[in-house]
């Protein structure tokens, strides 16, 4: 009996060192620290500045687009019945141009001249009649009042001359100097007034910015967008970054330039990182001190880093982890 009890006791001695050296081992076991980022990458939304309907969406989601290829274009027919609008206005001012620089055509001229020939004639028989009068009525026939009406004659008849006169100056020399740079410049303000529309009607185009890959299209063939409107997302994969949002405790083993190995699990290997950005002030996310253990709270931060070389099959939004054990100092 004694026998069976001091086995019992060694039994469940050793049981008992067991237990203590596997709680020991598990509490001393070192768990790595995983920071897990994000995969991000610049993005462009194509827009017009002119309003209109969607008449050809010329590429789809997932396609490869290049720079400067063309993304939809917009229908405006109010653009262009401006446009003829301001080709008539445009016209009408080069017509005017060209009347003001060539002058008065020859049987403008002639008329001119012969309307002030004949208000010469008028004037001289004017000027005789009024002579004779004045001699009568220096003789006492004539009362004053047709002498009044002579003068008078006489005068309007000069005024006739003088303008039939300045009629036919003009009409021989042309316009003046201001008339034809007035005439001139309403050319080009027409000119100015065909590019603007011209202008608008290319926005009306829209091409990609970037060479980068179709994400989103927000819009389809048929739709109405306003001015401004993003239609397509375009996803620059050329300029690609992880993003990590890192405690602030954790900081001080981060410098620019401090470079990091992060497992990617979509494609199942590790890519080399080097810092690029580290935020200059801190998140929103907090981690908050427990009343238990005490401490202060912890902000966190964004890290930014970019892939060191090409990565090929390495797309926005996959994840990255990084053994933040590696840079301990």
């Amino acid at each position: 009996m004694k026998r069976k009890n001091i086995i019992a006791i060694v039994a469940a001695a050793v049981l008992i060192v067991v237990a203590v050296a596997l709680i020991s081992r598990y509490l001393t076991k070192h768990t790595p620290l995983l920071i897990q980022g994000t995969v991000e990458c610049t993005t462009y939304k194509a827009s017009s500045k002119v309003p209109g309907r969607i008449d050809c969406m010329k590429v789809s989601q997932g396609d490869r687009v290049e720079k400067g290829q063309l993304l939809y274009t917009l229908s405006t027919p109010e653009l262009d019945a401006k446009l003829q609008q301001a080709e008539a206005v445009r016209s009408a001012a080069s017509a005017l141009d060209k009347a003001a620089i060539a002058g008065a055509r020859v049987q403008q001229v002639e008329a001119a001249r012969n309307m002030w020939q004949k208000a010469q004639a008028g004037l001289e028989l004017a000027r005789k009649t009024y002579e004779r009068v004045k001699n009568l009525y220096d003789q006492g026939v004539v009362p004053a009042q047709k002498l009044d009406e002579a003068s008078a004659n006489y005068e309007a008849m000069k005024a006739t001359a003088q303008a039939a006169q300045a009629q036919y100056t003009m009409a021989r020399d042309g316009a003046r100097k201001e008339d034809k740079e007035a005439a001139a410049a309403k050319v080009l303000q027409a000119q100015g007034a065909v590019n603007e529309v011209e202008s608008y009607i290319n926005d009306a185009m829209i091409y990609s910015p970037v060479t980068g890959e179709v994400s989103t299209i927000i819009a389809e063939q048929g739709e109405l967008v306003g001015s401004g409107y993003p239609v397509v997302a375009i996803l620059d994969t050329s300029d690609m970054w992880v993003t990590f949002n890192v405690k602030e405790t954790l900081l001080p083993t981060l410098d620019a330039g401090t470079r990091m190995i992060g497992y990617v699990p979509a494609l199942d290997y590790n890519v080399e990182f080097e810092v690029t950005y580290i935020a200059v002030q801190a998140d929103f996310a907090t981690w908050a001190a427990t009343r238990t253990q005490g401490g202060f709270d912890i902000r966190t931060f964004a890290v930014k880093a970019k892939p060191v070389g090409s990565v090929m099959t390495l797309r926005p939004g996959m994840s990255v982890l990084v053994d933040w054990d590696q840079f301990k100092r």
